[in-house]
């Protein structure tokens, strides 16, 4: 059913874009009754000096102001025109030019000199008034009193980003955004003004072309890896298609999308058509991408002569090599002599160079009645991890027609179509760190032959899937497919009920998303016996997300006045989401063929679902402007969430905001170098509704046994009909100026957000109520911070243009208030590998707690506990005691080799009372900064440096690889380790199984911080002579190096680390992920 009505809807886009085809031929082409065709001639040069104009638009426009058919002029600036109608009348125009029509008058030469306007063109770029919008208004920037930051999409357009986010990483003040991993197809982590929410949605509202953009993926849908790696949520937007974007940040400005905008708001809009002749621009862009260096671990001889020790350190006793024959190397034992005496470097074998094909085709136009802009994409993305990929298809049409004088109509269709390949376990670059380099990659048969199958054990020294595996086995046989396929009709009609007064505009948006997860995990990837379920696990998941927008806007516009500007905005919107699950799990099918888990196998698991929500809200905001310096707006919103109870299903949302332009008063008269001097103060309240559907019903489910011999039903929830809105109160300052003709423009901002009635679940109950926990409103968080954004042009000349951006953001975020009845703490200290992560009154949420590492015991004698002065601690019977751990529960003596941590409290025992903070995964300071250099408008030469400061990371690719704990491989870290008594390092002693030289400490802890150099891009535009030759109108070729650089204290593979996921405990660690990639891109740019 699905498919078909996919393929309706599709077929329904073919058909509406034949209509408008057909609607746009219909206007153009002439009546056969109609005059002959006549070629009008002539020749276009400036007035001034009389030089001949190069690709001026010569068009001929009918009567209705209608273009229907245009050329350009060509090296000489002569043209030829063939007139469908001689009562039609020319249009002659060229930007920097004023534009002159002229009746034909049965002429067939027609010169003509234009005229520049009083700006030249590089005056224009400069003096424009530019637009920004919250996606219901669009307003002159220098009137906006929000904070809200605009990025052109022409900016970043060279960057080999497979979605916009990507390339938006560091350009924005006050966004922080961080890659989840490197792999095609992974989402990113997207923070406005920091983390708003612990246990809410953390993602912002995206608004496409004024409408909300659906990106949530249904809870209970298991879509790969999606806690790990994310789902991109911008994966069906090509970013060729998209001409700006915004960002609204304050709580004013987020406060017109109410209960949707806690988070923050990105406002994309895309590419339309304007008038012109016909504009085909075909993109191609190619890339390669190579990992940076990985840390390097012991070869297969090397780790042989660790694990002996190892065993050695903590049994007394050698290595039994007769019953661990991995390390018997006898050549008699021909198997495991040819099998286990290798030197594999398991990462290298899983990583490989990647290569991106980019290709985009677009074409744009239209006369005064009709626009369009259409394009498709394609994208064909091989990762450098092995077996990871993304393939996608977009294309787009954007309708504008003008019915008439007061009613125009609007239609954006989108398609998209994404298949990603990812690798079935998450860990699987962590276990190549891990796994044992003496092993072989494939089988040896007893001859010493390669049988070129792969070697996966059942088990071994390592121990069983899915605690080890083959990586290479996993990622080229394991299976882990997701294929998504989203159409989004969007319709606007908009009526000038009274010209330049009193506007409406009526919106309606269909989105329709499915998306399918298929895995299998064949026997080769595990090794396990052919009973085993993990043998031939098949899944199959169904989500389908059918959503419908719409807005109705009254826009009212009076006259008040030379000194006095008004807008109001009247708007309703409604959202109706429908979302339908479908998930099989099955194992064990007779082959690996057999990869469907409807085929007749073992049935694990079936689970169907289907959810329904439904919001309203109505929106009433105005803004009014004295003299233009006192600009004041003001709104209220008020929403309705079908996820609440009767009771609390509305909230009320205030904004109110002002700017004072102090450039504009009498006493700045003079003052000449400043263009611009304004200052803003703003306070609103944006809201956050529950990710769970219907928890204001008590749902019932049954037991999985009987009582007293008959099935029954429980009560699986308690009825939540007291919920409320989680709420973003916010207050924001800021200072806005320009310099010399705003050469220079610089935004100075300082926030505070706080939430209040935290959404926290897992209240604990007392067990006589039948339930053990609770969720409820019962917090508050503070988010508080400042940002500085600098554009400047710091040269311009006939020939030359240097222009510098730099932005810079700092947020600190803390907890004032939690609930004393939740599990604020987590993590066992006691257990090697744990830190303690607590969620404390007056600290940042994301911190983290541990030991302080002070390095190794050298000798017998360091071991000695010692007090507050240094002197040894004495017990009863006289004799010096020695260091233990968590004494008595443990009672660990520490022994020569052992790592040493600090003892706080100087009681001689490392326990609970030695534990300190350690660092917070979130970074104080983030933004970008970057030069671009123009040469005569030809050559374009930019660089951007993206940074983040003040974090700290849990370097968990070291901990494994360092710990000497288990049969895992180590890093060459081990080779510094402690082996006799007096000598001095940093790195314990190797003990098989046992200690306490791992445990969570600052050991482990690294500074995060980094400055990267995000792109470097020399960038060619071809001169209109030389592009004429080749019968073009336009081309350019880029070159640009992504991530080359990165200059950083931190250790691992890559310092781009940020707390993922929901868990409001979770810790900044890198886990191994495919880091962000080095990439070479060649781009080229034809015009037609």
């Amino acid at each position: 059913m699905r498919v078909l009505f996919t393929r309706f809807l599709l077929l329904g886009v073919v058909a509406v874009t034949a209509v408008h085809v057909n609607t746009v031929k219909a206007q153009t082409a002439p009546a056969a009754a109609q005059a002959t065709t006549v070629t009008i001639r002539g020749k276009v040069i400036d007035k001034k000096d009389k030089q001949s104009l190069i690709g001026a638009t010569v068009v001929e426009i009918d009567k209705d102001k209608r273009t229907v058919g245009g050329v350009a002029t060509d090296l000489n600036g002569n043209f030829a025109l063939k007139l469908k109608n001689p009562k039609n009348k020319i249009s002659f125009s060229l930007i920097g030019y004023k534009t002159q029509v002229v009746d034909v008058l049965n002429r067939t030469t027609i010169n003509i000199e234009l005229e520049q306007t009083s700006n030249t063109l590089s005056d224009v770029v400069v003096t424009a008034n530019k637009t920004t919008s919250n996606g219901l208004l669009t307003i002159d920037r220098r009137n906006s009193t929000t904070a809200v930051a605009t990025l052109n999409a022409k900016d970043i357009e060279e960057m080999s980003s497979a979605t916009i986010d990507q390339a938006l990483q560091g350009r924005l003040p006050g966004v922080d955004i961080a890659a989840n991993s490197g792999d095609p197809g992974a989402g990113m982590q997207i923070r406005i003004r920091g983390t708003s929410t612990i246990n809410g949605s953390t993602n912002p509202l995206i608004v496409l072309d004024g409408m909300p953009y659906e990106t949530e993926v249904p809870s209970d849908f298991n879509f790969g890896t999606a806690d790990e790696q994310g789902y991109a949520a911008l994966l069906n937007i090509a970013p060729a298609d998209i001409a700006d974007i915004s960002v609204l940040k304050d709580a004013a400005a987020t406060a017109v999308w109410g209960s949707r905008a806690a988070n923050g708001v990105l406002v994309i809009n895309t590419k339309r058509g304007k008038v012109g002749a016909p504009q085909v621009t075909y993109t191609l862009r190619v890339t390669g991408s190579k990992q940076p260096d990985a840390i390097p671990m012991l070869t297969g001889n090397q780790y042989s002569q660790l694990i002996p020790e190892e065993v050695m350190n903590r049994t007394g006793t050698p290595l039994n090599t007769q019953t661990v024959k991995e390390f018997l190397y006898d050549p008699s034992d021909r198997y495991y002599y040819y099998n286990y005496s290798n030197n594999t470097n398991w990462v290298d074998a899983i990583t490989r160079t990647g290569v991106t094909h980019d290709h985009n085709l677009s074409l744009s136009g239209g006369g005064e009645k009709a626009r369009y802009f259409a394009s498709v994409s394609y994208l064909n993305q091989t990762g450098t991890t092995m077996g990871t990929a993304l393939g996608r298809i977009t294309t787009r049409i954007n309708l504008d027609y003008d019915v008439s004088n007061r009613i125009k109509f609007r239609t954006d269709i989108s398609y998209a179509h994404s298949n990603t390949d990812k690798a079935y376990e998450d860990d699987a670059r962590s276990i190549a760190y891990q796994k044992m380099p003496n092993m072989s990659i494939y089988e040896f048969n007893t001859n010493g032959i390669n049988t070129g199958n792969y070697l996966s054990p059942v088990s071994n020294i390592q121990g069983t899937y899915p605690g080890t595996f083959n990586p290479v086995a996993m990622l080229a046989a394991g299976k882990n497919n997701a294929i998504s396929e989203r159409i989004v009709p969007h319709f606007n009609l908009q009526y000038d009920i009274v010209p330049s007064l009193f506007r409406a505009t009526f919106d309606i948006q269909f989105d329709i998303n499915n998306l399918k997860n298929k895995t299998f995990l064949p026997q080769i990837a595990t090794g396990q016996p052919i009973s085993n379920t993990n043998v031939n696990n098949a899944f199959d998941g169904d989500a389908d997300q059918f959503s419908i927008e719409t807005k109705t806007n009254f826009i009212f516009t009076p006259h008040l006045g030379e000194n006095h500007e008004f807008i109001g905005l009247l708007s309703f919107m409604s959202n109706d989401n429908k979302s339908t699950t479908l998930q099989e799990q099955s194992s064990n099918s007779a082959s690996v063929q057999l990869q469907d888990p409807s085929i007749d196998s073992r049935v694990q698991g079936l689970s169907s679902s289907f959810s329904q929500t439904r919001s309203v809200a109505a929106l009433i905001n105005g803004q009014y402007s004295f003299m233009d310096r006192y600009i004041i707006n003001a709104g209220l919103r008020l929403d309705g969430n079908s996820k609440f109870g009767p009771d609390k299903r509305w909230g009320l949302f205030p904004s109110i905001s002002g700017r004072w332009r102090i450039s504009g008063e009498k006493f700045m008269k003079g003052v000449d170098f400043i263009s611009d001097l304004s200052l803003r103060g703003s306070y609103g309240q944006s809201g956050n509704d529950p990710k769970n559907n219907y928890s204001f019903y008590n749902q019932y489910g049954n037991y999985a046994w009987d009582y007293l011999g008959s099935p029954a039903v429980y009560s699986q929830n308690i009825q939540l009909n007291n919920l409320r809105y989680e709420t973003v109160t916010g207050q924001d300052v800021g200072l806005t100026f320009a310099l010399w003709k705003n050469r220079i423009n610089v935004d100075v901002d300082l926030y505070r957000n706080r939430t209040t009635d935290l959404f926290f679940n897992g209240l604990q109950l007392p067990s006589i109520s039948g339930f053990s926990t609770i969720n409820m409103n019962v917090g508050t968080m503070d988010n508080q911070g400042w940002e500085i954004n600098l554009n400047a042009t710091a040269i311009k000349t006939k020939d030359y243009a240097i222009d510098f951006n730099f932005n810079i953001a700092n947020n600190t975020n803390i907890i004032r208030q939690i609930s004393p009845f939740y599990p604020s703490t987590q993590g066992d200290i006691t257990t090697n590998g744990q830190y303690k992560t607590l969620l404390q009154i007056n600290n940042p949420f994301g911190s983290f707690y541990g030991f302080k590492y002070q390095g190794v015991y050298k000798d017998q004698a360091a071991t000695v506990a010692t007090d507050a002065n240094g002197k040894p601690i004495v017990g009863l019977d006289g004799v010096p005691l020695q260091m233990r751990f968590n004494y008595p529960a443990n009672n660990y003596v520490f022994k020569p080799g052992d790592a040493k941590y600090a003892d706080i409290n100087h009681d001689g025992n490392i326990d609970y009372k030695d534990v300190v903070y350690l660092g917070n995964g979130n970074p104080k300071f983030t933004g970008g900064f970057g030069p671009t250099v123009t040469y005569k408008g030809a050559l374009k030469l930019t660089f951007f440096f993206s940074y983040r400061f003040g974090y700290q990371i849990v370097n968990g690719t070291r901990m494994v690889t360092s710990n000497m704990y288990g049969f895992n491989n180590q890093s060459t870290e081990v080779l510094q380790r402690w082996r006799n008594p007096g000598d001095i390092t940093n790195v314990p002693r190797a003990l098989w199984n046992d200690g306490y030289n791992w445990l969570g400490s600052d050991r482990y802890v690294e500074d995060g911080s980094f400055i990267r150099l995000r792109s470097i891009t020399a960038r060619y535009t071809f001169t209109k002579r030389m592009v004429a030759k080749l019968g073009i109108k336009s081309a350019s070729a880029y070159i640009t190096a992504e991530n080359l650089f990165t200059f950083t204290k931190y250790t691992g593979q890559d310092p781009e680390v940020s707390v993922r996921g929901s868990d409001p405990f979770r810790v900044a660690t890198d886990n191994s992920m495919t880091p962000p990639t080095r990439n070479l891109a060649l781009g080229l740019v034809i015009g037609f």
